[in-house]
C-alpha cells in the first residue's frame, strides 16, 4: 500500500520555507495570529509582543511606527484589551509618579477558577497545566511587576534566563525591593553587574543570593523642578514663581 510522502510539495496554497532561529524572534499564539478583523490590530499586536519590557506603547509611538491613524491604532489597542491580550493599568511608581503599564498576556486565559480574572494576573506558561483546586484553597500572591523584571534580565545577559518556577520563586524578593524604593533600573543593574566569566551554574541561586545579602539600590531621588519664569506686570522683569504675578520688589514697594 502506498504511503503519503511528508515531503510532498502542496499543489496550491501555501508552501512554507522555514528557518529555524534560536535568537531576534517572536513566538505569536495562531489564535491571535489567525484571528478574524482588521489586519491593524493583528500587527500591532505582533508589533508590541516583539518589543522589550519597559518599552513605550502609546498611540503617539504606535502612529510614529505605522502608517495608520490614531482611530484605526485605538480602536486595534481597545480590541486587543477586550480579547484579553493586553491591558493598561494606571499605577504609580516608587518615585510617587503616575504612570500607565501595558501588561501583554501571551495566553490569555489560563487560570484556575480560585485566581482572579485575568489581567490581574500573570499569564502562565502555555505548557503548564492548571493545577486542582479545591474550594477552600487559596490564590498564591501575584508579582507582575517583579515577574517582568526577572523576565526581561535575560536581555542583559542571556545567561540570566530564568525559567517560569524561578521567576515566581524570585518575584517576592524583587517587590519587597520595589517597595523600598528600588525601581527597574536599580534592580536591573544590581542583579547584572560584575558577574562572573563564562557560564552560570545556577542563575536563579546567584540573583537570590544577590537579592538576600544585597543592600536595597533606592531610586534616585528626582532633583524637583524649578518655578518657571514670570513677567511682572509692573516692571516688566522676568522672575521665578510658581504663578503670574508680581515681582518681590513690586509687592514690597506697595506694602511699604
Amino acid at each position: 500500500m502506498a504511503t503519503a510522502n511528508p515531503n510532498a510539495v502542496p499543489s496550491s496554497g501555501v508552501i512554507h520555507i522555514r528557518v529555524r532561529r534560536t535568537a531576534n524572534f517572536t513566538v505569536l499564539a495562531n489564535r491571535l495570529i489567525q484571528r478574524s478583523g482588521s489586519a491593524v490590530t493583528v500587527g500591532v499586536a505582533a508589533y508590541i509582543f516583539s518589543l522589550p519590557d519597559g518599552a513605550p506603547v502609546t498611540i503617539k509611538r504606535l502612529r510614529a511606527h505605522f502608517d495608520e491613524g490614531e482611530i484605526l491604532i485605538a480602536r486595534a489597542l481597545r480590541e486587543l484589551e477586550a480579547e484579553g491580550w493586553l491591558e493598561r493599568r494606571i499605577q504609580r511608581t516608587p518615585e510617587g509618579r503616575v504612570v500607565t503599564r501595558t501588561y501583554v498576556y501571551d495566553a490569555p486565559g489560563i487560570t484556575t477558577k480560585s485566581m482572579p480574572s485575568p489581567p490581574s494576573m500573570p499569564p502562565l506558561d502555555p505548557a503548564q497545566e492548571p493545577a486542582p483546586v479545591t474550594p477552600a484553597a487559596t490564590a498564591a500572591p501575584s508579582h507582575p511587576e517583579a515577574s517582568s523584571i526577572l523576565r526581561s534580565i535575560a536581555q542583559h545577559d542571556r545567561r540570566l534566563e530564568l525559567s517560569p518556577k524561578d521567576v515566581a520563586s524570585l518575584a517576592p524578593a524583587v517587590t519587597a525591593w520595589l517597595s523600598e524604593g528600588a525601581n527597574l533600573a536599580t534592580i536591573t543593574e544590581t542583579l547584572t553587574m560584575a558577574l562572573p566569566e563564562g557560564r552560570l551554574h545556577s542563575p536563579a541561586g546567584l540573583l537570590a543570593h544577590r537579592l538576600k545579602s544585597t543592600q536595597v539600590p533606592k531610586a534616585p531621588v528626582p532633583r524637583p523642578k524649578p518655578d518657571p519664569f514670570q513677567d511682572c506686570p509692573k516692571c516688566f522683569r522676568p522672575f521665578r514663581a510658581p504663578e503670574p504675578g508680581k515681582c518681590r520688589d513690586c509687592r514690597e514697594r506697595e506694602a511699604a
